[in-house]
């Protein structure tokens, strides 16, 4: 009986059908780089939305217009933006152009942080693995909570009085 039109009746008879088993590595996917020679990605973090390109350079980030070190006066903001990198061992490999919008420094720095890891992603495919099991890849949807009405804050009430 040929393969093509071999039938199974149970489960048993699965372990013993002869069917090739693709054992090799799944093919990775074409990079995604556009004709200057850069990755694009769109990375977000509260309510900033981040437009990251990756060039292979000497490490030089730009984040609207300015230097990372003045537009994140703070280190740790600074730090967040090296972790894929670091990660990949990729660091002053790659020059990084952005422009961010929306929330304030701190979500913004999430959202360069996520379009970073995602661009990486997309010139080098292979380093998708390394920047999932390090959580870069996934978005943080964590939001602030909307007021609502009646209520101080978001589920802040006002101030009891039995009388």
């Amino acid at each position: 009986m040929s393969p093509e039109t071999q039938t199974l009746t149970d489960l048993k008879d699965l372990r013993t059908a002869s069917q090739p088993i693709a054992t090799s590595a799944a093919a990775l996917p074409e990079p995604k780089i556009d004709k200057q020679g850069r990755a694009y990605a769109t990375g977000k973090r509260k309510n900033a939305v981040a437009r990251v390109w990756i060039k292979p350079g000497s490490g030089r980030m730009t984040v609207n217009g300015r230097d990372v070190a003045t537009y994140f006066a703070r280190p740790v903001l600074r730090m967040l933006l090296s972790q894929p990198f670091q990660v990949c061992n990729r660091l002053n490999q790659y020059d990084v152009s952005s422009s961010v919008v929306g929330g304030g420094l701190s979500g913004q720095a999430g959202a360069v942080r996520h379009g970073i890891s995602r661009a990486l992603t997309h010139f080098e495919p292979s380093l998708r693995v390394v920047l999932k099991k390090g959580g870069f890849l996934t978005r943080d949807s964590r939001v602030v909570e909307r007021k609502k009405y009646g209520k101080a804050k978001a589920r802040r009430s006002f101030q009891f009085s039995k009388r």
